[in-house]
């Protein structure tokens, strides 16, 4: 159980947009309960004054809320003025409002669209442009974006412009380096919320489940709305090493409960003889069963882990499954490694080396740990050996 209290973010500002219910109104109370002044935003204004003072009752008034339409700029704009005159620029911009449209590509209206792409797209970059010049001025901030699964049949019109909001806070990202102004997304994972639960029977209708059958299936990697918000509000605590990084909510509860101190590289063995080929072919075994298994992972956690991929490695987990193919295919011509990147074995080390930082977070299970670690333990070593092998 992760225990929050009042120092952890005193005397900082959050704005949280969509904080009426479910994963946002848990998130607002988890900043209360770490000292944080608390704006709340939502366009539900029943919704958003119970939340608040909910949470006023509790932290001694804290919060503040904000009746605002984000698909509307003046409305935005007229909220975001009255936050500058009461509490000038919020430390930190959370942009967690959503509005979920399901339905397949071709029926749903274009109107949908344009209603999607008003809330889930340009409301986070319409608060974005409004509060970043304030907190690089200071050169103190951070901006936070929600991510969903990515690509998905009947979601389209939603996760389109959702993927839309990681790739800005990427280009973001890079135009802040060198400063204290920090950003990065965050997934909330399979949340049962009133937000989630229509596009969730949408997407079972799409798999041939009923809503019960999906659940299930994936009761496994289900999170409560509280573990979630939790998991949202402790992740600013380390805004400066997520920046520019996709994770996840519990992600980051379980870095925040265990940070261990693990080896970024391992030894090899002096004695242990292997070709360049059999390393190479242990590797695309090693990798091969990882993409496979990743392919039969539900579709919310394979779009997770894939961007993950991605993100750590340049390119998309196919891509290097294609080059690996023909590489193999070269081996077995007799033409060696002429076509082989070590660039990309590179990446591909610091993508196993990022699994075992992350490994504590997600095993709890001493025995499991060690296996696993060892096991990851050898494919850097595996890598690493290669590597050596091909520079001299």
């Amino acid at each position: 159980m992760i225990v929050l209290d009042h120092s952890m973010l005193a005397g900082k500002t959050v704005l949280l947009t969509g904080a009426g219910g479910g994963i946002g109104a848990e998130t607002a109370k988890a900043f209360a309960q770490m000292g944080a002044k608390v704006l709340l935003a939502d366009v539900d204004q029943e919704k958003g004054n119970k939340v608040t003072e909910e949470i006023n009752r509790q932290y001694d008034h804290v919060a503040d809320f904000y009746p605002v339409n984000l698909a509307n700029e003046i409305d935005t704009k007229k909220a975001c003025e009255d936050i500058f005159s009461k509490y000038g620029c919020p430390d930190i911009l959370f942009n967690n409002a959503a509005l979920v449209i399901t339905g397949e590509i071709g029926e749903v209206p274009v109107e949908e669209w344009d209603r999607s792409y008003l809330v889930n797209l340009r409301a986070p970059i319409l608060l974005t442009t409004l509060f970043l010049k304030k907190m690089k001025e200071r050169n103190s901030g951070c901006v936070v974006f929600v991510s969903s699964s990515g690509a998905a049949p009947y979601l389209g019109a939603y996760e389109i412009y959702k993927t839309a909001q990681v790739e800005f806070c990427n280009a973001l990202s890079m135009e802040l380096e060198g400063t204290h102004v920090y950003t990065y997304t965050i997934a909330p994972g399979l949340v049962k919320t009133e937000t989630a639960a229509s596009s969730i029977e949408t997407v079972a209708k799409a798999m041939g489940l009923t809503t019960e059958e999906f659940y299930r299936q994936n009761e496994e990697h289900i999170l409560k709305a509280h573990d979630a918000g939790v998991g949202f509000a402790i992740s600013v605590l380390k805004a400066s090493e997520y920046h520019g990084q996709e994770i996840s909510s519990i992600q980051a509860v379980n870095e925040f409960q265990s940070s261990p101190t693990l080896p970024s590289s391992t030894c090899v063995e002096e004695d242990r003889e292997v070709s360049s080929a059999e390393l190479f072919k242990k590797i695309k075994n090693t990798f091969d069963t990882q993409y496979n298994g990743w392919k039969e992972r539900n579709i919310f956690e394979r779009q997770w882990v894939l961007r993950d991929f991605k993100k750590h490695v340049g390119v998309p987990a196919e891509t290097v499954k294609n080059e690996f193919d023909r590489i193999q295919k070269d081996l077995e011509t007799g033409e060696g490694f002429q076509n082989i990147s070590p660039q990309r074995l590179e990446k591909l080390l610091a993508y196993w080396q990022h699994q075992l930082q992350l490994l504590r977070g997600f095993e709890k299970d001493e025995q499991k740990f060690f296996a696993y670690s060892q096991e990851i333990k050898e494919w850097i070593s595996d890598i690493q050996m290669l590597l050596n092998q091909i520079e001299h």
